[in-house]
């Protein structure tokens, strides 16, 4: 399955909106009922409005109503990895406290989880 969301990642990364940075990440994300959300960036000349792609996957879903997630996987266009921001961290947290991710850039890999990059998430 892993290999799947990698796949799914990759190829929405192609319909990234990135006409500032050229920064294309895509993202797929599977549900516990066995669905695949998948996002990419969308950046705006404002910037502060840009939407990233982890996000898009998670809103898509719950816009569906999955609110159950098992695995995320992220793919950037670049050589080096790359972490979720501290937005898309604490999104992540509001529905997993130990969602399995998997990053994925054009020469490596590497799983962690949500506890693991938030530690201390905000929580009601």
């Amino acid at each position: 399955m892993k290999q799947k969301l990698i796949e799914a990642a990759k190829k929405v990364s192609e319909n990234a909106y990135v006409p500032y940075s050229g920064f294309q990440v895509g993202a797929a994300l599977l549900t516990e009922s066995g669905k695949i959300f998948t996002g990419c960036n969308v950046e705006n000349s404002s910037y502060g409005l840009t939407n990233c792609a982890e996000r898009t996957a998670i809103f898509k879903a719950v816009s569906e109503g999955e609110t159950n997630f098992k695995e995320l996987v992220i793919f950037s266009n670049t050589e080096e990895l790359f972490y979720p921001c501290g937005a898309c961290r604490q999104v992540i947290s509001e529905f997993s406290s130990d969602l399995k991710i998997t990053i994925v850039s054009l020469t490596d890999e590497f799983e962690t989880s949500i506890r693991d990059l938030l530690p201390h998430g905000f929580k009601l």
